[in-house]
């Protein structure tokens, strides 16, 4: 009885026990519901398998995909970090369908998304910098001004730029931050508010027929800054004709030739460019300039629309300064959340 015993124990014929790589196929083929080498497994779930492909294709080569057909590669690269949420259903569909051939697609597309956004899901904040900027689309129709202008003033900006005001509640935003801001210029909807002194003040020119764009030098204790304010066109996303984005590419390209005839080494860019740092139409202006949300935020940073936060279209940018730290800010009475970052001007940034 006990030589049977042990038999039974270490396997058939009492050779010993099981191996461990013959256990490990033995539990995956009871998994996927097939006898050891049933090459069920692998037929099931080919079409979950596909679209696993060209799931990580879309991401991988983004770039390629034509805007000549309603902006559609802008629009995908607007979104583009939300595709990964595609790949946990993937998974879960390929565990229901007990696909192996699925399974192991899936991970082509986790692998390219940990590629493109890995990195924004550590954090990267770091101490120190001797400059704090903001920027805040306040809302033309934001029911309480002088309430959303105490709150962004509270984070203790030296800088503070806002886009979208009106003509009618200027009065309100200059009285609320005249205690915190000694200087201040308004050109069109968009405003500029500094501790510091400002000079070269001038609307800049992004082809729309009216102003939404500025430039001030502002005299830092570190030296001087130049820095732009600029609210591009808004974007919409129509059935019958895809993303419109039309003009506000022309403003980017406008802003971008701007900067680059910027004769200040040190510049920071406030605003609501309506595009994220992905969409390639905003490449006159993101490739000569770095997003302190990609250097040294923690997470995606999104800021519209404020309810539920989905793309970052409010940038912080520089060139010629060092990014230290940027975050999102609390929820005012706009549709969108007012950013924040600190920055280094005495330390020369490089690569930006």
């Amino acid at each position: 009885m006990a030589q049977q015993a042990y038999m039974t124990e270490t396997g058939s014929g009492g050779s010993g026990p099981e191996p461990r790589g013959d256990r490990l196929r033995r539990l995956v083929n009871r998994f996927f519901g097939g006898r050891r080498g049933d090459a069920r497994i692998w037929r099931r779930g080919v079409v979950l398998a596909a679209v696993a492909v060209v799931l990580a294709l879309v991401m991988l080569m983004h770039s390629r995909i034509p805007n000549r057909v309603g902006n559609l590669g802008s629009l995908t690269e607007t979104f583009l970090p939300w595709l990964g949420l595609l790949v946990p259903v993937l998974l879960v569909l390929a565990l229901v369908r007990r696909s192996a051939t699925a399974l192991i697609a899936v991970l082509l597309p986790a692998i390219v998304w940990l590629n493109l956004f890995g990195g924004l899901l550590t954090a990267k904040t770091g101490g120190g910098g001797d400059l704090t900027v903001a920027t805040h689309n306040v809302n033309a129709d934001n029911p309480d001004p002088s309430g959303t202008a105490r709150e962004v003033a509270a984070s203790g900006a030296d800088v503070l730029a806002l886009e979208e005001v009106k003509a009618s509640a200027m009065p309100v935003y200059e009285s609320t931050l005249a205690s915190t801001y000694k200087y201040h210029t308004v050109q069109g909807t968009v405003g500029l508010w500094s501790k510091y002194p400002l000079s070269g003040v001038r609307p800049v020119d992004i082809r729309l027929g009216w102003t939404r764009a500025m430039r001030a030098t502002v005299a830092t204790p570190e030296g001087p800054v130049a820095v732009y304010v600029a609210h591009m066109p808004s974007v919409r996303v129509k059935m019958n004709a895809g993303f419109t984005a039309a003009q506000r590419d022309q403003s980017a390209d406008a802003l971008g030739e701007a900067i680059a005839a910027e004769r200040q080494p040190k510049v920071i860019l406030l605003g609501d460019l309506n595009g994220t740092m992905n969409d390639r139409s905003l490449n006159a202006v993101t490739s000569q300039m770095r997003s302190t949300q990609g250097a040294v935020g923690d997470g995606f940073g999104f800021s519209w629309p404020a309810s539920f936060p989905m793309a970052r279209i409010d940038q912080i940018m520089v060139r010629g300064v060092e990014p230290v730290s940027s975050w999102t800010l609390p929820r005012t009475d706009s549709d969108h959340l007012p950013v924040a970052a600190r920055v280094n001007v005495t330390t020369s940034a490089t690569g930006s």
